[in-house]
């Protein structure tokens, strides 16, 4: 969406997005905005880590069960 903006446009988003919200509070607004990507990508890692757990636990499991029982 924002790939299609020109240098331009986006100067003036810009000077829109500080007149509405103000100076003082844009460094807070910014702050918190980076609070949040940090958090949304740890829990993406931690799915991501978490689905490649299950898939080589699945496969061990599926390994284990090809197997003849042992007498």
């Amino acid at each position: 969406m924002l790939g299609n903006l020109g240098g331009s446009q986006l100067v003036i988003l810009l000077v829109i997005i500080l007149l509405l919200f103000g100076a003082p509070k844009l460094p807070g607004l910014a702050r918190s905005l980076g609070q949040s990507m940090r958090i949304f990508r740890s829990e993406v890692k931690t799915m991501k880590d978490e689905s490649k757990s299950d898939s080589s636990s699945d496969k061990s499991a599926d390994s284990n069960s090809n197997t003849p029982p042992q007498s």
